[in-house]
């Protein structure tokens, strides 16, 4: 009797130290936990990169963090590869964290363009009086800014215009909104509206950054407009500045722009 109380008395001392055992280790990676990481040996594979200082136990054990950068490939449906590799659609660059060899592969047919912006008719634009077919794929594209208030909701994106010029507009919303299209000549960069389009994001970008909803938005428009065939993936990337004496798109987002892959330093 004696001896069977003795064996339950270790096996649930046993019991417990696992259990303590195991919630400090959760506590001691709470760190890495907080940055959506996970703790695991470096000799694994880790998707995006590892932390050392985040993790409980031996220095080999640190924290994979998931690629962040990789958040634009995902939200066009893709997936963020080495561009070695097959894909079963289309390479876009700028979509991925990493090298320059590390692309987004999005597939053919991605469902995600299909919904991509809001319609026209669905921020109530007027119809337009006359339209000249543009011919794609184009091989610019120019970046603006509107130089107004930003707009951070739908319904306050969607009023600022009866009718625009632009190909398209981003809000801080996080939405893209159709101006001329993908189908049609635009009024946004002298010169250039029969073979370019123009993106102009909603705000003034002279002294800060669009939100990291709008810059997605833009990458990800981009990355569709490759995978429908309306922009060339060889496309060279503009601010409106490029192409004339304007401020255009603001000091802050134009350099932010020229880190971008396709950015062009050559003249428009």
């Amino acid at each position: 009797m004696v001896s069977l109380m003795q064996n339950r008395w270790t096996e649930n001392y046993t019991r417990e130290k696992v259990i303590k055992k195991s919630h400090l280790s959760r506590t001691a990676d709470s760190a890495c936990i907080a940055a959506s990481g996970n703790c695991q040996e470096d000799s694994l594979q880790c998707s995006g990169s590892y932390q050392s200082g985040l993790c409980s136990g031996s220095a080999t054990r640190r924290c994979c963090v998931p690629a962040a950068g990789d958040a634009a490939c995902t939200a066009t449906s893709g997936n963020c590869q080495e561009d070695s590799l097959q894909c079963s659609g289309s390479y876009v660059s700028g979509l991925c964290s990493g090298s320059a060899n590390r692309r987004c592969c999005v597939p053919s047919g991605s469902a995600s363009c299909s919904n991509l912006y809001i319609t026209r008719s669905e921020w109530n634009a007027r119809d337009a009086t006359s339209q000249t077919t543009l011919q794609t794929p184009v091989s610019k594209v120019f970046i603006h800014h509107t130089d107004t208030p930003t707009c951070t909701d739908m319904a306050s994106c969607k009023t600022r215009w009866n009718d625009i010029g632009y190909s398209f507009l981003v809000g801080e919303d996080g939405n893209v909104y159709e101006g001329r299209g993908w189908s049609n000549v635009g009024a946004h960069t002298q010169n250039f509206n029969n073979i370019a389009y123009g993106v102009a994001m909603i705000g003034s970008y002279g002294s800060r950054l669009p939100n990291a909803n709008a810059l997605t938005a833009v990458k990800n428009l981009i990355a569709c407009g490759i995978q429908l065939g309306k922009i060339q993936s060889s496309y060279q990337l503009y601010g409106h500045r490029d192409a004339g004496q304007t401020s255009c798109p603001g000091n802050q987002l134009y350099a932010e722009i020229q880190t971008w892959p396709n950015y062009s330093n050559a003249t428009p």
